[in-house]
């Protein structure tokens, strides 16, 4: 296959890169780390800040991003995997960057790696760390897309490392053991440079790690803290530190969480912020999928990329709230379907409550659950036949939707479901 050339589209670019190497997902950085070497970019801004975790690091990023360009900050952030644009991976003070930008470092990432594999991912991480060397940020955030310790993200040494909520997720990578899981997480950490954790209750492997390491170390509910006052919240670092603050734009409770870890890591690295930044950033934040309303022909369509057992509680949680005390709150229809590496089971019973009915539908891409298993799953969860409605497509399954209006309808399971619902209503319109 030829390889795409700088007059190539990104999308041609892009399906070609998801062709060039066979494994979707080869962890370790020892090819990944040659080709970074070799263009200079493993020092890609004058302080980096790696986020890891199995969930909340997207909206941690999203707020770190946010604050720092209210502070005055060019900052750059990488995310993954993306929702509709490969674009939305690679940002500047929050925009997505131009195809072309992106098509002139792909080609760029070509030429230096010669007979060098790289997967779809360390080329799209490569990406962006040239994208944030050339802009010259100030500050680049990077997301690890898997684990940690041997995500190629981590061949940047950071200048400080996030870690959020710590959940059991890539069961077929990572295993089932959330210690170890932890300590795949701990790895984007370095010695001497500030690690903050935003789990209220990480395994004792996360906490070792740390000290063993000479890691100067910040944990919530031990060194910073955060109290929620009605339509406000407080930020503890200290005993004589609190900042008051309005709730972040993000829905859901536990964005706090988020946001304190956050504001922790920023106290952590000493960047000249004050508080009016930070209130702006907060309330100005952004990110796609995470609990995001939409209206479609009237009827209420909730998208959220929970897809896991951890994060799927948080949106029941989260549907408990908007369903209290309100007449009919349960007649709400769901589009689901999931990967088939997930510990999909306590996900369904934890929305099964307060889902109606279900539309499912198998997703595109080699990792989907397949459309019998999918049945299956929600029959284990309880979910009767009746309640269950099988479609050939996502197309299918949106259609049907929207004809249960003007019941509410909730897309959940996974990046690629939200991903193709979108995409199925775009070719409705």
């Amino acid at each position: 296959m030829t390889s795409p050339s700088r007059q190539s589209s990104l999308n041609e670019w892009v399906d070609w890169l998801l062709h060039l190497h066979a494994q979707e997902i080869d962890l370790g950085l020892d090819r990944v780390a040659k080709v970074a070497a070799d263009m200079e970019l493993l020092r890609p801004a004058k302080k980096v800040i790696s986020v890891a975790g199995t969930n909340g690091k997207g909206s941690s990023v999203a707020m770190l991003s946010a604050i720092l360009k209210a502070a005055g900050y060019r900052v750059g952030s990488y995310t993954s995997p993306h929702i509709r644009r490969f674009n939305e991976r690679i940002r500047i003070n929050g925009e997505m960057v131009e195809d072309q930008v992106i098509v002139d470092v792909f080609d760029a990432i070509e030429q230096a790696r010669k007979q060098t594999k790289l997967t779809y991912f360390e080329f799209s991480t490569l990406a962006a760390l040239k994208v944030f060397k050339d802009q010259q940020v100030d500050v680049a955030v990077l997301e690890v897309g898997l684990g940690g310790r041997l995500d190629a993200v981590n061949i940047v040494d950071a200048d400080a490392a996030l870690i959020t909520a710590i959940d059991v997720d890539h069961i077929d990578w990572l295993g089932d053991d959330r210690s170890l899981i932890a300590l795949e997480k701990a790895g984007i950490a370095r010695t001497g440079h500030p690690a903050v954790c935003s789990d209220p209750c990480p395994p004792d492997t996360l906490v070792n790690y740390m000290r063993q390491h000479q890691i100067p170390f910040a944990q919530i509910g031990d060194d910073f803290n955060y109290r929620q006052k009605g339509e406000n919240w407080s930020f503890l670092f200290a005993e004589d530190s609190v900042l008051e603050l309005p709730l972040p734009a993000l829905k859901g409770v536990f964005q706090l969480q988020n946001a304190a870890g956050v504001l922790a890591i920023l106290r952590q690295l000493n960047l000249p912020i004050d508080k009016q930044a930070i209130i702006n950033g907060l309330l100005s934040v952004e990110h796609e999928g995470r609990l995001q309303v939409v209206g479609v022909d009237g009827q209420n369509w909730l998208f959220d990329v929970a897809h896991n057992p951890q994060s799927a509680q948080v949106l029941a949680e989260y549907l408990q709230h908007e369903s209290a005390g309100v007449e009919g709150g349960s007649k709400r229809v769901a589009i689901f379907s999931v990967l088939n590496d997930k510990d999909s089971l306590p996900m369904v019973c934890a929305l099964a409550p307060y889902i109606d009915r279900w539309a499912i539908a198998e997703l595109h891409g080699p990792r989907a659950l397949p459309l019998q298993k999918l049945q299956s799953l929600l029959q284990q969860s309880g979910v009767s036949e009746d309640k269950q409605f099988a479609f050939d497509s996502m197309d299918d399954a949106v259609f049907w939707a929207k004809q249960q209006a003007p019941d509410p309808v909730l897309v959940w399971g996974s990046f690629f479901t939200v991903s193709q619902v979108k995409e199925a209503l775009d070719n409705a319109e």
